[in-house]
């Protein structure tokens, strides 16, 4: 059985990325670095990266509800706020000294000269800068959701991070279609200034391959991440220079590395052997048949090993796929 001593003896805390990208003074601190380029113009900076409907409600109250040994919740925003106190109070009115909100200044702190930044990547990077945090927690992106109960050991064990995932070969495919695809926009269509869409799957093997990684890397899906923080504090102590660059970049860019690639593939190298499935339903409802969101849901209540949840673009959605999404998640958390 996993060691669950570490409950009692080591805190264990979650951070989730927040950004409501239809506030007017986000749109109007984006607008200047845009360059007067429209947005689908910029790799990573299309709009529905930073759209919100308020999913976060749903990630933090669904840690309440299924993870509640956690600590604090830190959530890291740029000088906004989710308005969940009233949410929090509600349903759980114990809970709500364990909510900091974490502006980006403070992450960054000492390298300033990078903000305001409109990357997740860049910010991600920045996570275990934040002040007072566990050196174990747990990173969430605010569309991912629990939908059921989790313990401790389910993030770490024997003293190191669960690593939900599996192996794969380099992504050649990939890096020869974003080639193909700069070559044809630059001698053909007369856009030399192109550049691909950052890659889930090259962001992850960019850091495996920072690491000495040769052949394959560690995937990991959409599910909320375990990391251990001495592990990459260390590392970037070290490695300054591979730090500042990964943090430099305004937008989502191909030359970045995943973070939580980079956390893992140091565990990986230091012995962590702790290996486990997604146990994850991952949802994309826009632009799908009549019925999408009911097998996902069916799918959900029938499969008991799936404890993580992820929608996204849900803000392209009809109104009435998110209002059945939410209200069966309503049904799941107890809020109803």
């Amino acid at each position: 059985m996993p060691d669950t001593r570490l409950a009692g003896s080591t805190p264990i805390d979650v951070v989730i990325t927040w950004v409501d990208g239809g506030n007017p003074s986000f749109l109007e601190k984006l607008k200047p670095y845009l360059y007067g380029k429209p947005l689908c113009a910029i790799p990573g900076a299309n709009l529905t990266r930073f759209a919100s409907v308020n999913e976060i409600k749903y990630c933090v109250l669904s840690i309440l509800r299924f993870a509640p040994f956690v600590r604090y919740i830190f959530i890291v925003t740029d000088n906004q706020d989710p308005n969940i106190n009233r949410e929090i109070s509600s349903h759980f009115p114990i809970r709500n000294n364990s909510i900091k909100i974490v502006n980006h200044k403070e992450i960054f702190r000492g390298f300033e000269k990078h903000l305001p930044t409109f990357n997740s990547r860049s910010i991600e990077s920045m996570l275990w800068r934040i002040e007072g945090l566990s050196d174990n927690f747990i990173y969430f992106n605010d569309d991912v959701f629990l939908i059921r109960e989790t313990k401790p050991h389910d993030w770490f064990a024997n003293n190191y991070p669960v690593l939900r995932g599996a192996w794969l070969q380099r992504p050649r495919f990939r890096f020869v279609w974003n080639s193909l695809l700069k070559w044809i926009n630059i001698l053909i269509l007369n856009n030399p200034d192109f550049q691909p869409r950052p890659s889930y799957h090259i962001g992850q093997w960019l850091a495996a391959k920072e690491l000495g990684f040769k052949w394959r890397y560690f995937f990991f899906s959409h599910t909320p991440f375990a990391i251990n923080k001495k592990r990459v504090e260390v590392y970037f102590a070290e490695n300054q220079q591979v730090f500042e660059r990964n943090v430099s970049y305004k937008f989502k860019d191909q030359k970045q590395f995943n973070f939580v690639s980079l956390c893992n593939h140091l565990e990986i190298l230091a012995g962590n052997r702790n290996f486990a499935k997604p146990n994850l339903a991952y949802l994309q409802p826009h632009g799908r048949s009549n019925g999408y969101i009911d097998k996902k849901i069916m799918m959900c209540e029938r499969d008991e090993s799936i404890k993580f949840l992820c929608v996204q673009s849900l803000e392209l959605c009809p109104d009435s796929d998110r209002e059945k999404l939410f209200g069966w998640m309503d049904k799941t958390l107890g809020l109803e």
